[in-house]
């Protein structure tokens, strides 16, 4: 079987030893191998579709647009073009090699680093999983995938699957909480990756040290969001539509992408709330149309954003709860405390604070006085501006006029930088992180300079410095004795 649930004090040296052996056997590196687990993939997208609905809707209430948009069908669009794109990829590439070392060759060749572990989480529980794992097997690994317990039946799901349409001895999926986490980082990997909080990343990370094992870790972030003045209508509806729909119809605001707090000017800011507040119950008509919180510890942990009376003052739009149900009504916040709780930690959820500035540009010394941010969003149209927010912030990635949407480019790298992560993936850049870029350096007989063996003397110094100077013409002239 490809799934184990072992209790923690088994220990899972066994799963390892055959991970490694299956490993070794060479087979991961054939490329007709790693096609076919991605094919497999496919499989398990394609026949499975209405288990998946169902899984996700159990874990977290959502909808099967959502789903299909944010896991599903993102997953089949990143696979297909991983496919498209793997023997390129693969293949080795050429390196310029010194002249002073003719005839010789040099390549970059990829090789897979082995035995990888993928920590995933709740809140995008089938794509955390089974993005990083394409790019893995692409890359020709064995691989451990941990689902997040938080979403059980996701979990269940991939334990029960993967083995039918992947190599079951090539591929394991291990369920359980942190304890069964913990133990799994008791053992050598040649690569963890980490999807979750920054608490649970330092453990990781620590952990991790013990072997040297290299990790990557995709943490979570206060990503802002700048809306400048837009003097059009239709300009200022599609703004509101894309910042709404990446706040609150992405897993009701639970991502690490999503946008945690808007940046406006002060004059602009009565204009943009009644936008929002319009565009919501449109969006947000029925239930159904958002995800429900995870479960009862994160709802109190909102919940508590609330509670703050200084911070309820604040809402101008929704602020309802409903313990029974699990939900919050997607709120609207006009400039809470900055010390407040709901500005100095991760929101992950459906509440949205807007601060307002003197000017616009004020916005870029507010954003790079904050930690790093995974993402940051921008609207305007001014191209000074645009090109500011690029020059001078700093964050993983950084799109304008839209928001969310570079998560499924394959063609852009995601990950953070600072205190949101750090380590790169999606399309080519999952094939990468998996990777060792090995050096291959050939050189024949033909040609051998005894100036680079001692016994030293100041001639072969001076050799030296033309070889490190690539002044060939002036080491020609020395090797034929015509300048000393």
């Amino acid at each position: 079987m490809g799934s184990l649930h072992e209790k923690p004090e088994h220990g899972f040296g066994g799963l390892l030893s055959g991970l490694r052996e299956a490993y070794h056997s060479g087979r991961t590196k054939d490329l007709a191998w790693r096609r076919s687990q991605l094919r497999g993939l496919l499989r398990l997208l394609t026949e499975k579709e209405e288990e998946i609905f169902d899984a996700l809707h159990d874990d977290l209430g959502k909808h099967r647009a959502e789903s299909y948009r944010d896991e599903l069908g993102a997953l089949v669009k990143s696979v297909n073009h991983t496919l498209k794109n793997l023997e390129r990829w693969a293949a080795p590439e050429k390196a310029q090699a010194p002249l002073v070392s003719f005839p010789a060759t040099a390549l970059v060749v990829p090789e897979p680093l082995g035995v990888v572990l993928v920590f995933s989480c709740w809140n995008l529980p089938l794509g955390l999983a089974l993005e990083p794992l394409s790019g893995a097997l692409a890359a020709g690994n064995v691989v451990v995938v941990k689902p997040s317990e938080l979403a059980p039946s996701t979990a269940a799901f991939l334990a029960a699957n993967i083995p039918r349409y992947l190599d079951p001895k090539a591929v394991k999926v291990v369920l359980g909480g942190p304890e069964v986490g913990e133990q799994l980082m008791e053992h050598r990997w040649d690569k963890v990756l980490f999807t979750g909080s920054a608490n649970v990343g330092r453990i990781i990370l620590t952990k991790a040290a013990k072997h040297l094992t290299p990790v990557a870790l995709e943490l979570g972030s206060k990503c802002p969001c700048i809306v400048d003045q837009l003097d059009s209508k239709r300009d200022r509806q599609i703004a509101v539509n894309r910042i709404a729909g990446a706040k609150w119809s992405v897993c009701a605001g639970q991502a690490c992408v999503a946008i945690d707090y808007i940046l406006v000017e002060e004059k602009f800011a009565p204009i943009l709330i009644e936008l929002l507040k319009s565009t919501v119950k449109r969006f947000i008509a029925t239930p159904e149309c958002m995800a429900r919180i995870l479960n009862a510890k994160h709802f109190q942990r909102l919940s508590n954003f609330l509670d703050d009376k200084r911070v309820a003052c604040s809402v101008v739009h929704g602020g309802s709860v409903n313990h029974k149900t699990l939900t919050i009504e997607p709120t609207i916040l006009l400039n809470p405390p900055l010390d407040s709780d709901i500005m100095t930690e991760e929101i992950f959820g459906p509440l949205l604070p807007i601060i307002t500035v003197k000017k616009i540009e004020d916005s870029i010394k507010f954003v790079t006085s904050m930690p790093k941010p995974l993402a940051i969003y921008a609207f305007t149209k001014n191209e000074k501006l645009k090109q500011r927010f690029i020059n001078e912030t700093s964050s993983g990635s950084i799109t304008l006029n839209d928001a969310i949407v570079q998560y499924v480019v394959e063609g852009l790298p995601f990950g953070g930088v600072g205190q949101s992560g750090f380590g790169q993936y999606h399309g080519k850049y999952s094939f990468e992180l998996f990777s060792n870029k090995k050096a291959v350096f050939k050189r024949s007989f033909l040609i051998e300079f005894m100036f680079r063996y001692p016994p030293w003397d100041d001639s072969k110094i001076g050799m030296l410095r033309h070889v490190f100077n690539t002044n060939y013409i002036l080491l020609l002239l020395g090797l034929l004795g015509l300048r000393r």
